[in-house]
């Protein structure tokens, strides 16, 4: 039992805090209790604690504006890296451009035959060779790009020295000439949105020039395939004339070069309508201005005469090479020059864009440092306003504490505003008037505590007896149910074993009996001795006794539901089903298992209309339980009493007693099912029935069937 609480004052601990210097108590209150500790650890300043909470203001103002600093140093760092990848990009295209002209030169030399007065120009090759050291040179050129540098001069001289054809040198090139292209591809991933529309245009109209140079070398190679001549006499005229003839290895590699030709320029074209599709209006107009021409009409129309088939006609193996040359150069000069033009025009955008990305972080930064003096004045000020007053109110009530007498002394005199200082000053005042009319009624209090701790002693007292008389009647009333019980359990089994000797005369007369009538009379005497037996049973359910009477083995699945449905009395109403062929239930729980279902067959009986049957079906579940389903169409019940009832029966309670027939209530039968269920581990639940009518499933698990 817990001892009686009681509420005290703190508790004296002997000393007292001066406040003043003078632990003297007040006179006129004998026994003051020693003041509660105030505050801890060693003495600070109010003003040391604004100072600091004037700087946590400040490094908060600068913590709230460093994020809009930090986000405008991220643009300008993202700026500045796109103007320097904006230059490194037009050094790339510059130098893919001479590398292009140079592949274009050594695919001819070599589709030619490598005619000696021919041999590529080494100023070319020079010229090359000087972009690529100005390129390395520059400490801002990515690692990959360097790697891809130092391999043009190996390009170079597997072209030049080794056994490739034209076609696969021109391949050697193409490669590398790619990766200086991949330069633009970068910069148009990185353009940001505020930098404006169309950044992946460029990137479109580099692939553009790219195909239509690599397409005009491929042209030119292909022309220049070498053939021989030779003398024949026509047959129309009789007269001898020249004939041109190719091998069939120069055959393969002209055909081999104008397919590829062919594609080059099906995939210059894509790229250049993909250019105009994305390309703003302002860099299509300057494209259109600077493409254009006489000379580029001339080469749409060796364009569109020489790729539109993947080999070249008869006709065509004659075409001017230098006409050509001229116009397919002349076009592709003019696609460079509308291509670095808008390159210089897009890295002067973004020199400018990182230029307002400089201003941007300039001003953020004066606006911060602004806004943070700002702060620093403002709250010095007002920490200013707050250490006066409290001078006044720490000095003036440290006067009045420890004053030897409270009359004797002035109250504090406060001149300040009027405000909680103001407050705080008339609440010192007010509790120092009212300190003698305290002392004179702690007397008087002290008296009555006194009292009240003797009354609350017996009250205490009081509750103990009345707890040791509830225990006894508790124990009493123990005792009684146990003698219940015992009662109970005493009656049914006298009760079942007369039944039992009933049935066994029953069943000896119906043995000897041969009249008919007499013979239904005794059967109907053995059925209502077979009631009465589930009955003396239910008596040992509710007093908590198992009836020990088992089968000593399994038992077919089908002879425990035709058990059951004998032990009710509306026998005949019952229609058994389809049940699971060769199912088993363990002997020590058969009669159990009969006996729930009879109860639940008794009360689907009970509660449905007599000319309509009852069902008793079963399944197997997947999981290897029995499923067994008790149905009625009866005018069912409630939801809501459904929905108890299937509580119930799911977090039942062995150790609670039988409750009687109501809306809380299990009611007899169905508190028989809810024990028996809980001692077997089967699960019950009552479901509606969309015909009416209300469905028991009982689940059977796997501890109580046989293999």
């Amino acid at each position: 039992m817990r001892a009686p609480v009681q509420k005290k004052r703190p508790r004296r601990t002997g000393k007292q805090t001066a406040l003043a210097g003078d632990p003297e108590q007040t006179p006129g209150m004998p026994g003051t209790p020693a003041a509660a500790p105030v505050g801890k650890g060693r003495p600070t300043r109010v003003r040391n604690r604004l100072i600091a909470a004037v700087a946590v203001v400040a490094a908060a103002v600068a913590g709230a504006g460093a994020p809009s600093v930090i986000a405008a140093s991220g643009q300008l760092s993202d700026s500045q890296g796109l103007v320097t990848l904006a230059g490194q990009t037009q050094d790339a295209l510059t130098l893919a451009h001479s590398l292009a002209d140079e592949r274009d030169e050594v695919t001819s030399y070599l589709a030619a035959g490598r005619p000696k007065n021919e041999a590529p120009s080494e100023q070319r090759s020079t010229r090359v060779d000087r972009q690529v050291d100005e390129l390395r040179a520059d400490p801002d050129t990515p690692a990959r790009l360097r790697e891809d540098l130092d391999g043009i001069a190996a390009v170079r001289r597997a072209a030049l020295t080794g056994q490739s054809t034209a076609l696969q040198a021109h391949q050697a090139y193409s490669t590398a000439i790619t990766e200086l292209h991949k330069l633009a591809e970068q910069l148009a991933e990185r353009m940001p949105a505020r930098a404006g529309s169309g950044a992946y245009a460029l990137a479109e109209l580099d692939t553009a020039v790219q195909q239509a140079a690599a397409a005009r070398g491929l042209l030119l190679a292909a022309l220049n395939v070498p053939y021989s001549t030779q003398t024949v006499i026509n047959p129309v005229t009789g007269l001898p004339t020249q004939t041109a003839t190719w091998s069939e290895a120069d055959t393969k590699q002209r055909d081999a070069l104008s397919a590829a030709a062919q594609q080059a320029r099906l995939r210059s074209d894509a790229a250049l309508a993909a250019f105009r599709d994305t390309a703003p209006q302002g860099a299509k107009a300057s494209y259109d201005s600077t493409v254009t021409g006489p000379e580029v009409d001339t080469a749409e129309k060796y364009l569109a005469s020489l790729t539109d088939q993947p080999t070249l006609s008869d006709s065509e193996l004659f075409t001017g090479v230098k006409r050509a040359d001229d116009a397919l150069s002349a076009r592709v000069d003019l696609m460079r020059g509308a291509e670095s033009s808008l390159y210089d025009r897009r890295t002067k955008d973004l020199a400018k864009l990182r230029d307002d990305d400089v201003t941007s972080l300039e001003i953020r930064i004066a606006l911060l440092g602004g806004l943070l003096l700002v702060t620093i004045g403002v709250a010095t000020a007002l920490a200013r306003t707050l250490t006066r007053p409290l001078a006044v109110l720490r000095l003036g009530s440290a006067r009045l504490a420890g004053a030897v007498d409270p009359a004797a002394e002035e109250p504090v005199k406060f001149t300040g505003r009027n405000d909680e200082f103001a407050q705080v000053v008339r609440s010192v005042n007010a509790l120092h008037a009212q300190a003698a009319v305290l002392a004179e009624r702690v007397a008087t209090l002290e008296a009555d505590r006194k009292h009240l701790v003797g009354q609350r002693q017996k009250m205490a007292d009081a509750r103990e007896e009345l707890q040791a008389e509830l225990k006894e009647s508790t124990d009493r009333l123990e005792q009684l149910r146990a003698g219940i019980g015992g009662t109970f359990v005493n009656l049914a089994l006298r009760t079942l074993g007369l039944v039992e000797r009933q049935l066994t005369v029953i069943e000896g007369l119906e043995d000897s009996e041969q009249d008919p009538d007499r013979l239904s009379t005794l059967f109907k005497l053995d059925h209502f001795a077979t009631v009465m037996r589930r009955h003396s049973e239910n008596l040992l359910v509710l007093a908590g006794t198992e009836h020990v009477q088992h089968t000593a083995g399994p038992v077919p699945l089908v002879d425990v539901v035709r058990a059951a449905v004998s032990e009710i009395e509306r026998y005949e109403r019952v229609r058994i089903a389809s049940l699971p062929p060769h199912a088993h239930v363990a002997g020590f729980a058969a009669d159990d298992l009969s006996h729930l279902l009879a109860e639940l067959l008794e009360n689907a009986t009970s509660f449905s209309p007599p000319d309509q049957p009852v069902e008793v079906s079963g399944w197997l579940l997947e999981s290897g339980e029995v499923m067994l389903s008790v149905q009625d169409e009866g005018i069912g019940m409630p939801a809501d009493r459904m929905t108890r009832l299937n509580t119930r029966f799911a977090d039942f309670d062995p150790e609670s007693s039988y409750d009687q027939e109501g809306e809380e209530g299990l009611g007899l039968g169905l508190y028989v099912v809810a024990r028996l269920a809980h001692r077997h581990g089967v699960r019950v639940q009552l479901r509606e029935q969309k015909q009416g009518g209300t469905a028991a499933v009982v689940v059977v698990p796997h501890s109580l069937l046989v293999p």
